[in-house]
């Protein structure tokens, strides 16, 4: 990170900061942590001591966000039940991702995540039965253009979206982590190997969720493999919780608290899985902005790309990563934003297929716009 100061990043690091910040700086940060689906997670690292002393305003707002993480830990709940008990005749394995399974699995990046969908992972064989479960249960397929439609079944990693007809509650299908049209090909067969038994007293037997390395590899490649990075702190927070809770470190520890065996086999499973490079920058960007403690001896196993490279892309996600709060991007920051942007899509598809599927879209909206003139 650059010279600049940043109390978003200083109050998400450490809380007992809070107290140091102004009125002003608050201000700022609230408005970040809102925009960035973060404010109940920050209201609840803060302790009731710290909380009391600070301005009347700042607390209320703090305090008003915890009801809200509360509301969306039910939600996700009841609605992963529902789906468990649309496909428990299907005999498949159904493993629960991201948010979801945070909060589910009990895991510290589910206290105060705030999630609007549930993401699920089935073996692809499965697909169409699932689908059909679901359909069946109350979900409909999200009305999308034709086009995307198909792009979805033959190139994507999911399904389209699936929306409840009653609640208005949306579950994404998964059949792997990347898209076939990808650069990386993680084996999605591995990953629901390794899949542990999601166990808690509130969620239905039979649910899964991703053995602890893939869940680490899983967050860091919807991150830098698979998204727009923009304002996408959140995935970057996951990403330290899951690491901190899974190596046994907290902020301030040494090397030697870490779980037995965790730092080994994350950078292994990274190269079993061909997820080398988005592990790298995982590690690299939770450590510059957050802390993430990664020991010296995991970067030793860690594949790094080129000087160039790693310089590029820490000027541009330093420039990305953080929403907006405000104002309005700066050149540099809407240079970065576009290029990150048209990495993402480069890692999405070979050449041509992107330049075929980019033509096509513009044709659409050409074409839309011309129909609302």
């Amino acid at each position: 990170m650059s010279g600049v100061r940043e109390p978003f990043l200083e109050v998400l690091q450490d809380s007992s900061t809070a107290v140091s910040l102004t009125v002003s700086e608050w201000t700022d940060v609230i408005g970040r942590a809102r925009h960035s689906s973060l404010l109940p997670k920050l209201s609840l690292q803060i302790d009731d001591d710290t909380l009391g002393r600070l301005a009347p305003r700042v607390r209320e707002q703090l305090l008003a966000a915890r009801p809200i993480a509360e509301q969306h830990a039910r939600a996700v709940r009841w609605e992963v039940g529902r789906i468990q008990v649309a496909l428990r005749g299907l005999d498949s394995k159904v493993v629960v991702l991201k948010g979801a399974a945070y909060i589910l699995g009990g895991l510290p990046a589910g206290v105060g995540r705030l999630t609007t969908d549930v993401d699920i992972l089935v073996p692809r064989d499965d697909l169409r039965r699932v689908e059909q479960a679901l359909l069946a249960a109350g979900w409909a397929a999200v009305k999308l253009h034709p086009y995307d439609q198909r792009f979805y079944r033959q190139w994507s990693h999911e399904l389209p979206p699936l929306r409840h007809s009653r609640r208005r509650t949306v579950v994404d299908v998964h059949h792997n982590i990347l898209p076939v049209s990808g650069r990386l090909h993680p084996d999605p067969n591995k990953l629901l190997t390794s899949a542990v038994p999601l166990v808690a007293a509130d969620v239905p037997s039979g649910l899964w969720m991703l053995g602890p390395e893939d869940m680490v590899l899983h967050c860091a490649v919807h991150l830098f493999q698979d998204g727009d990075l923009a304002g996408s702190v959140r995935d970057l927070v996951d990403a330290d919780a899951l690491l901190r809770h899974f190596t046994g470190l907290k902020p301030g520890d040494s090397e030697s608290g870490a779980t037995p065996g965790f730092w080994d086999r994350l950078p292994a499973r990274a190269r079993e899985l061909g997820l080398e490079r988005p592990l790298f920058y995982v590690l690299r960007f939770a450590a510059r902005m957050l802390g993430t403690p990664v020991p010296a001896s995991v970067w030793a196993q860690v594949a790094r790309p080129s000087g160039l490279v790693v310089a590029l892309m820490d000027r541009l996600v330093s420039r990305s990563l953080l929403p907006l709060y405000g104002r309005h991007a700066t050149v540099g920051e809407e240079t970065a934003r576009t290029l990150l942007y048209v990495r993402s899509h480069w890692l999405r598809m070979p050449p041509g297929q992107l330049a075929l599927h980019l033509m096509k879209k513009s044709m659409r909206r050409w074409s839309e716009s011309d129909e609302d003139t």
